[in-house]
């Protein structure tokens, strides 16, 4: 379950954001520009809100009146950015156990390998970043996310930087993830993509919520306009 009731001026930008899910996979959905990003960030604790309150799974992870505002790396979010942010001369085994190493988890055998199976990416785990496909790059920086054992795992526009073909071959390991439970934050301005992956919408234009319900229903309601108004192909990652 997360709680998020938010606001906060941004130059002449004002963003103020409530909603609630009950887990599955929620996709903040909206035009460039919206505040989508802001608000993801806002829940992984890298941008701070002016007021509100962040609760997830019955934990205050922010708490404006309360002075409440978790570290970061205390929050157990897990974060897939647009780029995969891999480093380059790691392998992609040793960029898997990043995360965990840095938060200071023990290594999972089990763990390791049940993600490993997830994403299809046994036969990756000796090369190196420069040597994977963008789409490859993003199933491991989906694996790096997961083996931090996040309570929720954010993904901001993470189809955003690949071409048509490399989402059509992360998109069902997008699907498999939201089948096998792990709640999600989906940030995405594409509505074919949101209406495959996500159970919920939160529709977000101007720094507000327009809309919140069903994926499909919701996207099925004037599924044009959205298309038009969110979701040209050719449109640049937004916040």
């Amino acid at each position: 379950m997360l709680d998020v009731d938010v606001a906060r001026q941004l130059g002449d930008f004002r963003l103020a954001v409530r909603f609630a899910t009950a887990g599955g996979t929620t996709a903040l959905f909206g035009p460039s520009g919206a505040g989508k990003t802001t608000v993801a960030n806002m829940i992984a604790g890298l941008v701070t809100p002016a007021r509100g309150r962040i609760v997830l799974d019955e934990r205050v992870l922010f708490d404006a009146a309360e002075g409440i505002d978790v570290a970061p790396h205390r929050r157990h979010i897990g974060y897939v950015f647009q780029e995969g942010r891999l480093f380059p001369h790691m392998s992609v085994r040793a960029n898997l156990d990043y995360g965990r190493f840095m938060l200071g988890l023990e290594r999972d055998a089990g763990a390791f390998g049940r993600v490993v199976e997830l994403l299809d990416i046994g036969a990756l785990l000796d090369r190196r970043p420069g040597r994977l496909s963008g789409g490859e790059r993003q199933r491991i920086a989906m694996g790096r996310a997961l083996l931090t054992r996040p309570r929720l795992l954010l993904l901001d526009e993470p189809l955003a930087s690949l071409d048509a073909a490399r989402r059509r071959e992360i998109l069902p390991y997008l699907v498999r993830l939201r089948d096998e439970g792990i709640p999600m934050i989906y940030v995405s301005h594409h509505a074919p993509e949101v209406k495959r992956i996500a159970t919920t919408v939160v529709m977000i234009d101007g720094g507000r919520v327009v809309a919140l319900g069903d994926a499909s229903r919701l996207l099925d309601h004037d599924a044009e306009k959205w298309a038009a108004a969110f979701a040209p192909d050719d449109a640049q990652a937004g916040g």
